[in-house]
């Protein structure tokens, strides 16, 4: 199985569809009750402009149940608006604090012993971290991407990761 989770009116051909909201998706599901799959029944996860809907906790219960259902070396793939754009903060259902690059070592079991026990994941992903420029400064060559990335605000519109379950 290949889930779309929070899918939204995207019918994406041989994903599975679920949101809270019935959009003709195979699945009507509020997804912070947890996914209603067994664990390790899914191959791939992909969701779209969806977890800076949650909040802290819920994003936390929302990776760790990702980690449950996927097959162990399944993939999710996460895509949310960068915390330095002004798409992170424009519409006000999102909640705060926008993300941020640094949110993939969160879920990674051996990086999270050593620098935040103390928070409530279970999760153990590898990731890869991609984003998406601002249409501003598409063209740019990749050093001023890159710099542009570290220190303006407006560059990098989306954060991209792929997460592997361990």
């Amino acid at each position: 199985m290949k889930l779309d989770i929070g899918c939204g009116k995207t019918k994406e051909k041989g994903w599975t569809g679920i949101d809270q909201i019935d959009f003709g998706q195979k699945h009507v599901h509020d997804v912070r009750e947890g996914l209603p799959f067994k664990d390790g029944s899914v191959e791939e996860i992909r969701s779209s402009h969806f977890v800076e809907h949650l909040t802290g906790a819920e994003r936390v219960a929302f990776f760790n149940e990702a980690y449950r259902v996927l097959k162990k070396g399944g993939k999710a793939t996460i895509t949310t608006p960068c915390w330095s754009h002004a798409c992170a903060y424009g519409d006000p259902t999102h909640q705060w604090p926008p993300m941020s690059q640094w949110y993939p070592l969160y879920l990674n079991k051996q990086w999270r012993d050593s620098n935040a026990p103390h928070v409530g994941y279970v999760c153990d992903f590898d990731y890869v971290l991609a984003g998406s420029w601002d249409q501003s400064i598409e063209g740019r060559n990749p050093e001023y991407k890159q710099m542009a990335m570290n220190t303006q605000i407006n560059a990098w519109r989306d954060i991209m990761v792929t997460l592997t379950k361990r």
